[in-house]
């Protein structure tokens, strides 16, 4: 006899397709989400309120997230976030004037994210805008060519602009954080699954967004069981982080049911493989002016490298990347400082 949860879809069903509802254009907007989130574990996977401080570091980056007395957001929270992202996106590839404030539907955003409609989704709606607005950060991680360093919170306000008389919102007011609003300017996102709106479990949302951060558009693209745990901001052993992926990975050879990637784990190492429907990015050369002794500065950089050359490995990747950097001098000379870093003087 099959165990009943056996049988159970991992997926939450897809409640866009109930068809009881106006799909206006904001529904059209792909998903995105910022990419220094999807890098660093900013969002906590717990089930439980989350009130311990954490810190990540990687290289000379480091990241510290420091909770609200009702918790860190969460990754479901951050739904909210990829709904505001996703609709700025949106605007500014129609070329219309964006602004920092987001303004919309309560029913449009629990809809867009694959939500009941019903007054306990508002409830937590409210919860997720205030442990959204609690949570703080500090880092030295750049988005859109600026380096913040003061203490922010994800968001920087949230306002309820109308209420029905039973209490459920109908119109909120988010003000983004500089720190999202100048990775939205730049470009610095990704486009995600819808699918990602139907994950069940908080591990699994995570291990997507790592998947499509690092492994995007590549065949497969591997991290080893350590790290991709301290890159889920999991606080679980390591023999239960293996315990907790193995049972993903087992239901995902059962359902398919994670978005693009598959999973596999072998030995100390996890294997993210592609399954093709990640869209292909169309490579446009970035065309940005870079003044005449932006060479000079490349040749300091990375010695030994012709500055030609990693000028036109520059262009191709920020147009790869979709990135038009605000400051491209300063894009362009980091770009030839990491690229010695990782491979050295030529041979």
């Amino acid at each position: 006899m099959v165990c009943e949860t056996t049988k159970r879809n991992p997926l939450l069903p897809d409640r866009r397709q109930q068809g009881d509802f106006f799909l206006c254009d904001i529904f059209d907007a792909a998903p995105k989400g910022d990419m220094a989130s999807m890098e660093h574990p900013v969002f906590s996977i717990s089930t439980k309120p989350d009130l311990k401080p954490r810190r990540y570091e990687n290289g000379n980056s480091f990241i510290e997230i420091t909770p609200s007395v009702k918790g860190l957001a969460t990754i479901h929270d951050r739904d909210v976030l990829i709904f505001c992202i996703s609709q700025i996106m949106s605007a500014l590839n129609e070329g219309k004037a964006v602004s920092q404030t987001v303004r919309f539907a309560a029913s449009d955003l629990l809809t867009a994210t694959n939500r009941p409609n019903g007054g306990e989704s508002y409830d937590r709606l409210k919860q997720a805008l205030e442990r959204l607005g609690g949570t703080q950060i500090s880092t030295n991680i750049t988005t859109g060519g600026e380096e913040v360093l003061d203490i922010f919170t994800i968001i920087d306000k949230a306002r309820i602009v109308r209420q029905t008389r039973d209490g459920r919102m109908q119109e909120i007011e988010i003000t983004l954080s500089d720190w999202v609003f100048n990775a939205i300017n730049a470009k610095e996102v990704l486009t995600l699954s819808r699918d990602y709106f139907r994950l069940r479990r908080p591990l699994e949302r995570r291990l997507y967004e790592i998947a499509r951060k690092h492994c995007g558009v590549q065949r497969e693209w591997k991290i080893s069981l350590e790290k991709l745990r301290t890159k889920c901001g999991s606080a679980s052993s390591l023999k239960e982080f293996r315990r907790l992926l193995s049972g993903i990975i087992e239901k995902d050879r059962q359902f398919a049911h994670m978005p693009d990637y598959s999973i596999d784990l072998d030995g100390e190492f996890v294997w993210f493989k592609n399954r093709g429907s990640v869209p292909q990015p169309v490579v446009e050369i970035f065309d940005s002016p870079l003044p005449s002794f932006a060479h000079e500065d490349a040749r300091s950089a990375a010695p030994g490298w012709d500055p030609r050359h990693l000028e036109q490995e520059w262009r191709m990747w920020c147009g790869g990347e979709e990135i038009e950097p605000k400051h491209p001098l300063r894009h362009f000379i980091k770009f030839c400082t990491s690229w010695y870093e990782k491979r050295g003087a030529p041979r």
